[in-house]
């Protein structure tokens, strides 16, 4: 894939796409422009430990999780728009409520809602990129895109903020309302822009359609769960991701609390300085790792990110402690392979679901959030009864599980009914 194919494709991204990129950049950059302070404001506010903190973020993820899957499967019945238009709002009135919290329980009853709207807002933003985007190499660049997007936005957030002077100001929530409600405005044009463009194909090709085609089933929530309950490579998917989000998890909570614990020179600049790294090697680097694995199946891309974050969580493991660019280094590694993970994971998806369950797929990989909801636990627990180099390896031996899932994935059966019709779908397209 040359760089000409790549402008080429990116020419063929509808006006919905654009929008959908910069709302995902200037949504996810004041979201991180406020909300890492959340914990700031809690301890000011309640003097909350960091385990109290954690436990309130760690209820509102799971919970989220599981709304996020119903919400994103009745998307499929009821359509991408309306769930959006719904979620767009919620994220509204969620946000202004943090804003003008002033107890406990109130603050964990906003967090929650603060916390469905984010899963339900990524896999309906996945699902609308499959409605609009047909051609698969596309599709899969839009994709690639809409995560860049958000990088770049969570990279510049929290820099912005901290510039702004946003450091633990409660009323600074009302900056990802005003944000979303600039893109409801834009979405709003951008649906009204796709539906003409849309009636006109549909008029094309119920014109040259077969009079005896098939039209688009509906599918029921009942229906839909008892499809992903079959489909074991789905199941199989899930727990894969869960454990591998896991491992990323302990960048964000255990890795800076072993740090903090040991006593590492120049603390605050280290951890700022990963984190910079971090978003820095994804930004730079993410559309030239995945150029460069392009010609390669999925799954192998994915194994490929893999053995990266093996050998990530090794170096985590064995890094001196005072060996300040070592732990840049390890960071380095994880980051090359989120670069490749994350996107080729959506992608993936994007390959084995059914369009009309486009919506119920991308739903289920809300239960990934589960490993970043439990990475703080886990990783506390370990950190408490073993060390630092304990909780790295067992990373790593977890990656290393992932790594063999992966490895079998691609083997495990399928319903019939799927396989037969992605062939269906794949028939028509190459028609």
């Amino acid at each position: 894939m040359n760089s000409d194919i790549s402008i080429s494709r990116i020419k063929q991204f509808p006006p919905l796409m654009w929008i959908m990129l910069f709302g995902s950049f200037i949504t996810r950059g004041s979201f991180y422009m406020v909300w890492p302070f959340l914990a700031v404001i809690l301890y000011k506010k309640f003097a909350l430990s960091a385990t109290e903190v954690g436990s309130v973020l760690s209820l509102a993820a799971v919970i989220s999780v599981f709304v996020s899957f119903v919400g994103s499967t009745l998307s499929d019945k009821f359509g991408r728009k309306p769930m959006m238009y719904a979620t767009g709002v919620l994220y509204i009135v969620s946000f202004s409520l943090l804003a003008i919290a002033d107890t406990i329980l109130m603050f964990t009853i906003v967090i929650t809602l603060c916390s469905i709207a984010t899963s339900l807002w990524r896999p309906l933003a996945s699902a609308l990129i499959g409605d609009i985007i047909p051609e698969k190499a596309t599709r899969e660049l839009a994709m690639q895109s809409l995560y860049f997007a958000v990088n770049v936005g969570c990279a510049v957030g929290p820099m912005l903020g901290v510039w702004l002077g946003l450091t633990g100001e409660q009323s600074s929530f009302f900056i990802t309302v005003y944000a979303f409600a600039f893109l409801l405005v834009l979405l709003t044009w951008g649906f009204k822009h796709q539906d003409k463009t849309q009636s006109k194909v549909d008029i094309d090709n119920a014109q040259s359609a077969p009079k005896n085609q098939t039209p688009k089933t509906q599918t029921g929530f009942k229906q839909t769960f008892s499809v992903l309950v079959q489909d074991k490579l789905l199941q199989c998917l899930i727990l894969a991701n869960i454990l591998c989000f896991f491992i990323y998890g302990q960048m964000d909570s255990s890795l800076v609390q072993y740090l903090t614990r040991e006593g590492a020179n120049n603390l605050l600049e280290l951890i700022s300085s990963m984190i910079f790294t971090n978003a820095l090697v994804i930004i730079t680097c993410q559309f030239l790792l995945l150029k460069l694995l392009a010609s390669r199946p999925i799954l192998v891309r994915i194994r490929f990110g893999l053995v990266l974050l093996i050998i990530s969580q090794i170096w985590f493991a064995f890094n001196p402690l005072t060996f300040f660019a070592g732990w840049l280094g390890a960071v380095v590694i994880m980051s090359l392979a989120e670069a490749i993970l994350f996107p080729t994971m959506s992608v993936h998806v994007d390959r084995i679901a059914p369009t009309n369950l486009r919506g119920a797929y991308f739903g289920a990989t809300a239960f990934y959030d589960l490993g970043y909801a439990f990475a703080p636990i886990g990783g506390g627990l370990l950190l408490d009864m073993f060390d630092g180099r304990t909780l790295f390896l067992v990373c790593s031996g977890i990656a290393v599980a992932v790594f063999l899932l992966y490895l079998i994935m691609d083997k495990l059966e399928r319903p019939a009914f799927i396989t037969e019709q992605l062939a269906t779908e794949q028939t028509a397209k190459t028609a």
